[in-house]
């Protein structure tokens, strides 16, 4: 079913597609017809970060940007959904066309540019969900707020959904917006990881629970840089660190006609870089943290990758749209084996 559905979506623009999808999943979802058509995901509960997920597959941020259909992303099987990147205000992202497929590398390229309706509205959707799936929130800053003001927009985002959400992502990666890679290093990312640090132990103690943090970092930096940075992530205490985000690489579609389109690449290109980079991150951190494996994930054999090389949770986006629903049944089988054998 859901290879037809994506031949007739195929046909529209990425974003179209991308748009008419939404309304159709918050419908499906208000009919209860999700839970009919969509093969069911056997439980298979992982502990992460403290928290219990139903199986170890994830949504990946960038897909339900507001949070607009969180249950019914709970409803096709993933045991996490996260939602975001949203920031403190309202911002109409990049110019479009933003979104472009390479069908034949399995692949996207997008430079969206957080285009979201603001964190106000993102927990009103939050407060609505009722789903057994963890929620996971990603926040960024605005593109009209300096580098040197950052900390305050992620601070500002964090207070508001500090309530509502499983764990809360901090994206400090997406290549989309000027600027902000800049935050995964030097005393940009000692200031910011103090700051969101200082204010969880605030907020928990405010709300009676704790609310674990998870930094989401680019592929693009050397095997050293990273391991600077888990130094770094290790020290003030945050929970997790996602690895990947998008890769600015085009070295794998270089012949390709979107090649020289700004923005970041998805899909089967990123699988070996991705995985690398968990490699580095999981050996450098050493279990005091743990890994959230994205990128590339196009099948239950690259998800279980991604947990040999030392995730203990995965996330699919681009091969949820290449492949649909049957991708996280697949995937939930294969790593919850790998993660049982493991804990033998």
């Amino acid at each position: 079913m859901y290879k037809l559905a994506r031949s007739l979506l195929f046909r529209l623009t990425p974003e179209t597609a991308h748009d008419m999808t939404m309304d159709l999943l918050g419908a499906g979802q208000r009919l209860g017809l999700i839970k009919r058509i969509v093969r069911p995901v056997p439980d298979a509960p992982v502990k992460v970060m403290g928290l219990e997920f139903p199986n170890p597959v994830g949504l990946a941020a960038g897909l339900d940007k507001d949070g607009q259909c969180i249950d019914a992303f709970g409803s096709l099987g993933f045991g996490f959904v996260e939602v975001g990147t949203v920031t403190p205000l309202s911002q109409p992202g990049n110019p479009k066309p933003r979104m472009f497929r390479l069908i034949e590398n399995e692949a996207l390229i997008n430079r969206m540019g957080f285009n979201n309706k603001g964190v106000d509205n993102m927990v009103a959707n939050l407060r609505k969900a009722t789903t057994k799936a963890v929620i996971g929130v990603n926040i960024g800053k605005n593109k009209v707020t300096p580098v040197e003001k950052a900390n305050d927009d992620y601070i500002a985002c964090l207070q508001k959904v500090y309530p509502w959400a499983g764990y809360v992502a901090v994206n400090l990666s997406s290549p989309n917006t000027p600027g902000l890679r800049e935050l995964q290093f030097g005393e940009h990312l000692a200031s910011l990881l103090k700051a969101l640090k200082d204010e969880q132990v605030r907020l928990a103690e405010q709300h009676d629970r704790y609310v674990p943090i998870a930094i989401k970092l680019a592929p693009d930096m050397s095997d050293d840089e990273l391991r600077e940075i888990a130094g770094q992530l290790v020290a003030f205490g945050m929970d997790g660190v996602i690895a990947t985000n998008t890769t600015l690489e085009r070295d794998a579609v270089a012949d390709h006609e979107y090649a020289s389109e700004q923005g970041g690449l998805s899909g089967k290109p990123l699988t070996g870089l991705a995985t690398d980079k968990i490699r580095v991150l999981a050996e450098a951190v050493d279990g005091k943290i743990p890994v959230i494996g994205v990128g590339g994930i196009m099948s239950a054999a690259d998800a279980v990758e991604k947990v040999k090389a030392g995730a203990s949770l995965v996330q699919v986006y681009t091969g949820f749209i290449y492949r649909g629903p049957e991708l996280v049944a697949e995937a939930s089988e294969a790593v919850s084996a790998v993660l049982a054998g493991r804990q033998d």
